[in-house]
């Protein structure tokens, strides 16, 4: 829905509210889709969420709560009372039901538990993390047999069809409950009626262990285009399935994470974030910024006398320490990305650094010959520009490794490297680039004079 949309549906909203018009603000809200339901919910006060949940039904109400951001679902579940919080929470997917009871308070938990009609789908999902496999799978809804036949499986899939969320795959267990194959639901039509399953479907299913990273969880769903992923125990037993519709939300979720830890901002923070919680998150990276931006001060310090001499210096530092950065920047990021989504590993390391050594020599040849040249033309002095374009050459190699050795090492010390990284190389880069170039500077100063 476009925004001018919604911005039409709120002032209507609003209007009916404002009048008492209960009727017509439920009827508005009922006929939306759920998303374009949350937002248009999210823009009420508190007061009026409150009274017009009461009024909606709980199938709508359910699909507001799930729709919401964890933050402000969980802040209305704690102003409701027991009895309606368990009349959404039953009309709710199990795992976003267990999301929510995972984010208020354990007394409203264990009273709203009692509340459910039926909390046996919800609490398994309770004792994992919420960032985990197990925290983010539902209710495997169909699963069947081994030992059935092909009608018997498809007599079963008519019987549970109509409460399951999804039937991408059909699930196969044996007496244990423990993940033996999988079957797809053209496999089972065509099968001859009386075949079992067992020799129809397919023995090597993927599998995720419920304690593995949610992102792990993504990673095979998209690498093997999954629709639905089986979440099982150490002993194989079949838990629960992760839907692609989890997987969209998780890869936007880490996706926006490493975009924050990139730029120094430890959690996801959106513009309307109170200002004391943005000053706490980010005051720390400054500060840390500040003290390795003093080592930097510090090798400018050293070569004071030659800035002296020679101040048409301090033009050029600009340009060796900023494209040596923009060079760092590029390979840490492809670096981050490449481990947050495993397609770099701590036994690549050899092969990525030397192809960024590669990398970083070509455009220290390219970029080196042009700031060259522009220092030459610029200022009319070859030994300037030779000065100039050899510590850009030599700072753009030092770039690339930079970019790949300091992500590498951040893992391998289990330090987040989207977090760490960023600071630690630009100041490399600064550092070395100033190093480089006043160093050069200093040893041909009789030259430039």
């Amino acid at each position: 829905m476009r925004t001018t949309d919604i911005e039409t549906l709120i002032e209507q909203l609003r209007e009916a509210l404002i009048h008492d018009d209960w009727k017509y603000a439920v009827d508005l809200v009922e006929a939306l889709r759920p998303p374009d339901q949350a937002e248009l919910f999210s823009e009420l006060s508190e007061t009026l969420q409150d009274e017009l949940l009461e009024r909606l039904n709980p199938e709508d109400s359910a699909d507001i709560m799930e729709e919401l951001d964890d933050e402000d679902a969980a802040e209305l579940a704690q102003r409701m009372d027991s009895g309606d919080l368990a009349r959404i929470l039953n009309k709710m997917e199990p795992d976003e039901a267990a999301d929510l009871l995972g984010d208020i308070p354990t007394s409203q938990v264990n009273q709203a538990l009692l509340d459910i009609e039926d909390a046996t789908e919800i609490l398994p999902l309770l004792e994992y993390p919420d960032d985990s496999a197990g925290g983010l799978m539902t209710s495997a809804d169909v699963i069947l047999h081994q030992d059935l036949t092909a009608q018997e499986g498809l007599a079963h899939l008519r019987t549970v069809a109509p409460d399951a969320e999804t039937v991408y795959y059909l699930f196969v267990v044996d007496d244990d409950v423990r993940l033996v194959g999988v079957v797809s639901l053209r496999e089972l039509v065509l099968a001859p009626s009386d075949e079992l399953i067992q020799n129809v479907m397919d023995h090597d299913a993927i599998t995720v262990l419920a304690d593995a990273d949610q992102e792990e969880a993504a990673r095979l769903m998209a690498r093997y285009d999954l629709l639905a992923l089986p979440v099982i125990d150490a002993k194989h037993h079949l838990l629960g399935i992760i839907t692609h519709d989890d997987l969209v939300d998780v890869l936007e979720v880490e996706a926006t994470e490493d975009i924050y830890r990139l730029g120094g901002v430890t959690q996801d923070q959106p513009v309307d974030t109170g200002i004391g919680t943005t000053l706490r998150s980010r005051v720390p990276w400054l500060v840390l910024n500040l003290g390795t931006a003093m080592i930097s001060a510090f090798v400018l310090s050293l070569f004071s006398n030659t800035i002296a001499q020679f101040a048409i210096l301090a033009v050029f530092f600009p340009i060796v320490a900023g494209v040596s950065g923009s060079a760092g920047t590029q390979t840490l990021t492809v670096t981050v990305r490449g481990l947050a989504l495993g397609l770099v590993e701590m036994r690549d390391g050899l092969s990525t650094l030397a192809r960024e050594i590669v990398i970083g020599l070509s455009n220290g040849i390219v970029i080196g010959v042009i700031v060259a040249l522009v220092a030459l033309v610029w200022q009319s002095n070859p030994i300037l520009g030779l000065v100039v374009g050899a510590a850009t050459f030599l700072n753009l190699i030092c770039a690339g490794v930079a970019g790949v050795l300091v992500p590498l090492g951040m893992t391998f010390l289990r330090i987040d490297p989207a977090l760490a990284s960023p600071v630690l190389v630009t100041t490399i880069t600064d550092t070395l680039g100033y190093f480089f170039y006043l160093g050069f500077a200093t040893l041909t100063l009789i030259y430039l004079l």
